[in-house]
């Protein structure tokens, strides 16, 4: 084994890291599968949503009353210091959730960024009913009060609506102002002379908040019974998935935002997922069956998360939101380096130079063991001419040439697996950092210097026309390349003459596979790797001596 052999291992662990999250998607939870019944007025097969509890008993059927005729809903529009939301009086939905400290794309000229991303004829996020499953019957349409300012500087919304039935909905929204958390209540009415019984629902509907997402999950996801689990989309094309438990909450996410509902009155519920078209998933979140006895009323509580996915914001809205950023096997060793890149950004104001000090840090902390490796693969290259005497006198015997080889390693008092162990130790690092920069928000938008300006997207110098397949020049993805050449020419060799000419394409295949990753990542490679060089000069510079 040698260090070439490890930049070969490097590289197939990292073919295989992606490929698995290409083209596999991780094996379906155990889920409650949803009910098909019939419907008796055309015959056709209708889809049920399991709910938490046992359905509606008598009384309940008048929930399925059309709702009262009236004027068509308003829109409202609700600014805080972090957002700005568009609430319909139909349904009381949101239609937009604007981010103001996030922009569509790069450009300044490109606008807030939507969490909401709705086609003619989609539902939105937040429809509620109770006693009938969602859709149903028409929204109902609500008559809203003038906006009240909240104790926290945000803002208060309060709208009712009545049913034909004499059912009455009142539903209050809150925005805070320095926060994505919303707190949505929900009093549920009974103005008639029946004791009715009927559970609760409310709906989110999702598309992907970018138009193209690669190597990372984006779609359904929740916490129930204490697991993290993240529904492929693919897997809806098969048909819908449910969860009954103690939901924490139930969302729709990508590795940049978040929406999603934190239901925060009663123990179990069920979260049920479905897809409606290619992309479209509806998330419906049921309560357990209460029964309202006439003239009271039921009140139902949930808070909604519409924002960015960075730790500092889910932490401060509570409810283990923090989970849904998740970096999979290497979630152990992703978190703190976040932690560290934020923690150097906080100081240095640029996450490109806060990528360096990581990577500086990281190299730090693995010098001993890299110094040595080195310093074991010179002794190594220093043997070569005897192992390969020892391989022409024996190469008809096997077992009496490894028995010389072990000999010789006694005698010179070297390892053959120790120039290769530092390497070995390092890849889970590398693969927890290659996560962090390829998932974490922070690096969204984020510039460096000069044409490097937002390190979640490939590099490209842009020359005044466009290179076919790239765009612009991949200046550091190159220099990164050119690095890792020069740092395979320093390095002992120890193999032999054409297992040597293979490695050193190595380089070449790198430069290739790097060209689409996102700048932060190619950035930690080129400066790891000069690092590397600096090290590696030493140990030969020394040797020599």
């Amino acid at each position: 084994m040698d260090t070439q052999r490890m930049f070969l291992a490097i590289f197939l662990s990292l073919a295989i890291l992606l490929g698995y999250q290409y083209f596999f998607a991780p094996p379906p939870p155990p889920v409650t599968e949803s009910t098909v019944v019939t419907s008796p007025e055309n015959g056709k097969a209708e889809e049920k949503i399991p709910a938490a509890a046992p359905p509606p008993v008598a009384g309940a059927s008048m929930l399925a009353a059309q709702p009262a005729p009236g004027r068509i809903g308003r829109e409202i529009p609700v600014t805080t210091s972090l957002y700005s939301a568009v609430v319909t009086e139909t349904g009381g939905m949101v239609k937009s959730f604007r981010l103001k400290n996030y922009r569509e794309d790069l450009a300044n000229d490109s606008g807030d960024k939507e969490m909401l991303r709705p086609k003619e004829g989609d539902n939105l996020p937040l429809n509620f009913s109770w006693g009938v499953e969602p859709g149903s019957i028409p929204p109902v349409v609500y008559e809203a009060a003038p906006l009240q300012e909240g104790q926290d500087g945000g803002a208060v919304l309060t709208m009712r609506g009545k049913l034909a039935s004499g059912l009455e909905i009142v539903r209050t929204l809150r925005f805070p102002d320095q926060q994505y958390l919303l707190e949505l209540t929900v009093d549920v009415v009974n103005n008639t002379a029946t004791p009715l019984q009927g559970a609760p629902y409310l709906t989110l509907d999702n598309r992907p908040f970018v138009k193209e997402s690669q190597f990372v999950f984006v779609g359904p996801a929740l916490v129930y019974d204490g697991v993290l689990e993240e529904v492929d989309t693919s897997d809806l094309k098969k048909g819908s998935k449910s969860f009954t438990g103690k939901i924490s909450w139930a969302a729709y996410e990508d590795n940049y935002f978040f929406s999603g509902i934190v239901p925060r009155t009663g123990e179990q519920h069920t979260a049920h997922f479905s897809l409606q078209d290619e992309n479209r998933v509806t998330t419906v979140l049921a309560g357990a069956s209460d029964v309202i006895q006439p003239g009271q009323s039921q009140q139902y509580t949930y808070s909604v998360y519409f924002g960015p996915k960075t730790m500092e914001a889910l932490k401060k809205a509570g409810h283990e939101l923090e989970r849904s950023i998740y970096f999979g096997w290497f979630d152990v060793m992703a978190k703190p380096t976040l932690y560290l890149l934020n923690f150097f950004h906080a100081y240095v104001g640029n996450y490109g130079v806060a990528i360096i000090l990581v990577t500086v840090l990281i190299k730090l902390l693995f010098w001993p063991v890299s110094q040595k490796g080195m310093k074991s693969m010179k002794t190594m290259q220093k043997l070569q001419p005897k192992m390969a005497k020892l391989r022409e006198k024996f190469k008809d015997d096997k077992q009496m040439q490894q028995q010389e080889m072990i000999k010789l390693y006694q005698t010179y008092k070297v390892n053959p697996v120790s120039g290769c162990l530092p390497m070995v130790i390092q890849i889970p690092v590398f693969f927890a950092l290659y996560k962090v920069l390829l998932q974490t928000i922070e690096l969204r938008h984020a510039p460096f210097f000069l044409w490097i300006t937002d390190l979640a997207a490939p590099d490209r110098l842009p020359i005044g026309f466009d290179i076919p397949f790239l765009g612009g020049i991949p200046v550091l993805t190159l220099l990164m390349g050119a690095s890792m050449f020069l740092q395979q020419k320093m390095t002992p060799a120890t193999g032999d003459p054409t297992q040597q000419k293979i490695m050193l394409f190595l380089p070449v295949i790198f430069t290739f596979m790097f060209l689409n990753f996102a700048s932060g990542l190619v950035l930690y490679w080129f400066v790891n790797n000069l690092l590397s060089i600096g090290q590696q000069y030493l140990v030969n510079r020394d040797e020599s001596a």
